[in-house]
């Protein structure tokens, strides 16, 4: 990179939905073991990724000071925090410390100044600068926040020059939280464990879906706390569904998609089991609460079926999206263009 030049990535990343959520019994450490097959879907958040070096910083060992900040446009959903416990710096900060470099502040939502918490001495090192565009759903069991992390440790390696392994990434996206190994590759996968053991499925099936958006938040430590009180048994088997997978067959699929948290997610959410009924209803071979929720999944037989099906509810939901699945991992691409 030139001295004094700017370079930028963009990342576009999907939001994941659970084809199965088998949770078993709270552990001593407060963790649950899963077995969960994930997907991307077609719904994407986009995190812009700008480095300024100045003309007197660019040497190599100047990136010891360098600076990270994040900016968000929440768009028409929730205020999303650009704070420190945004999880797309989370990320850079767990990649900063591995690469023993700079650290990482907060910033604001579009329009606002981000912090920025370098003495004037740091002035004099790089700046990295994000730029968070929300589209997927907040707090809605889609993973949007791990989405972000893992667009950020994707970028950030790419941008910083880093390149580091996909093992090593998987292992600093571990570190940020359960789904983030998941959202660094994408495409369709079981997970085990509590979630960040992840390996790849043979899929033969493209899925189209209706996704329903409550705008409200439901927040997963209270799905999980419902759920513990329901005395859960071992979590249930996705092997049918993995079967199912193989085949290309969305009828085959349809009855196997499950999610052990919807009873929780109803629970807290009643609304939740009209607006299913209503997906039914209206023709989805099936329907089901998004992780923790509390989106709503309906699984239309194609494209144009998806589109007549988010029509028939829209008056059920704060929006509605029609997506397909799979849609693979984070993609970068160079420069601030779309």
């Amino acid at each position: 990179m030139g001295r004094g030049a700017a370079r930028t990535l963009r990342v576009h990343v999907p939001a994941k939905i659970n084809l199965h959520l088998g949770v078993g019994p709270r552990r001593p450490d407060g963790f649950h073991d899963v077995a969960t097959v994930l997907q991307t879907v077609s719904l994407f958040d986009t995190l812009l990724l700008t480095l300024q070096e100045e003309p007197h910083a660019a040497h190599p060992a100047a990136r010891r000071r360098m600076r990270a900040t994040l900016t968000v446009d929440s768009g028409s959903g929730p205020a999303v925090s650009a704070g420190p416990d945004n999880l797309a710096l989370v990320a850079a900060r767990r990649l900063m410390a591995h690469l023993g470099i700079g650290g990482a502040s907060g910033g604001g939502r579009t329009g606002e100044a981000a912090t920025d918490t370098g003495t004037d001495g740091d002035r004099a090192g790089p700046t990295t600068r994000l730029h968070l565009t929300k589209r997927i759903p907040v707090a809605a069991g889609m993973a949007g926040g791990s989405a972000d992390a893992a667009a950020a440790l994707v970028g950030l390696n790419r941008l910083w020059d880093a390149d580091l392994e996909p093992d090593v990434l998987h292992d600093l996206a571990a570190l940020v939280g359960s789904d983030v190994p998941f959202c660094v590759e994408g495409g369709t996968a079981l997970a085990t464990g509590t979630g960040t053991s992840v390996a790849r499925v043979l899929n033969r099936t493209v899925t189209h879906w209706v996704v329903g958006v409550d705008r409200e938040p439901l927040s997963t430590a209270d799905v999980y706390a419902r759920f513990d009180d329901l005395e859960p048994p071992a979590p249930s088997s996705p092997d049918g569904l993995l079967q199912a997978l193989r085949t290309g067959d969305v009828d085959e699929l349809a009855p196997l998609l499950r999610n052990d948290l919807e009873p929780a997610a109803v629970l807290l959410r009643p609304a939740l089991a009209e607006r299913r009924a209503a997906l039914l209803d209206h023709g989805a071979l099936a329907a089901l609460v998004s992780g923790s929720g509390p989106t709503l999944l309906g699984l239309a037989r194609d494209a144009a079926d998806a589109r007549r099906l988010a029509a028939a509810v829209a008056d059920r939901f704060d929006a509605v999206e029609v997506v397909s699945a799979p849609a693979g991992g984070p993609e970068v691409t160079v420069g601030a263009g779309t």
